[in-house]
């Protein structure tokens, strides 16, 4: 059996193999959503609750962090995705937290979330998908869909009844299920969409 072919040279490297991505890459990616709770606690833990842009950027990147890493896990078995992952995720949701504090005031109602997790899902998006592009032929599809997820899971969360007052970096783990659901599919699609070729010189 030929081994799996791989790109070097590049942020993210693909691995050809038939058939490996499938529900059970999905499955990997639904444990992912343990990132946000986790994250999240890490987060109001060392940080407490955000009140403005600087506490917002720290608590983003503490559980960004955290939530990268879980991705991480879930991607580089099938994506051949590198540790850039983490870091790439604690930076978009430390911008999105700390434009979201300063557009809302740092504000818990339903608007505020939904702005928050607009701007965080923009940014991470932006973020994951730079690692992503000229070697995924949909890249350009997860920006869209993780701009849209995060105010979904923002929304989900808050709408159970979770004490949101208290500020948190990320929505919890209702949310978490939804937001790894969408963008599992989405993922899925991204990997099923198989490769561009490396550009000449790569």
């Amino acid at each position: 059996m030929p081994e799996p072919k791989v790109w070097r040279g590049a942020i993210v490297t693909v691995r050809e193999e038939a058939g490996a991505v499938g529900w059970r890459f999905f499955l990997w990616w639904m444990f992912a959503f343990l990132g946000f709770p986790l994250g999240g606690f890490l987060a109001f833990v060392l940080v407490g609750s955000i009140e403005g842009m600087a506490s917002g950027a720290l608590a983003g990147a503490l559980a960004g962090a955290v939530i990268g890493a879980a991705q991480w896990l879930a991607l580089r078995r099938y994506l051949g995705v590198r540790p850039e992952w983490i870091l790439a995720t604690a930076l978009g949701v430390a911008i999105g937290d700390a434009v979201g504090a300063l557009l809302t005031g740092a504000g818990t109602g339903i608007g505020d979330l939904v702005i928050t997790g607009l701007a965080t899902g923009v940014a991470v998006g932006l973020s994951q998908w730079a690692l992503l592009r000229g070697r995924v032929r949909a890249a350009n599809l997860w920006v869209p869909v993780v701009a849209v997820a995060w105010p979904v899971g923002w929304t989900v969360t808050w709408s159970i009844g979770i004490d949101v007052e208290r500020s948190y970096a990320v929505f919890g783990s209702s949310g978490a299920l939804v937001f790894s659901a969408i963008t599992g599919v989405a993922m899925l699609l991204v990997l099923r969409g198989r490769t561009r070729r490396p550009r000449a010189g790569r």
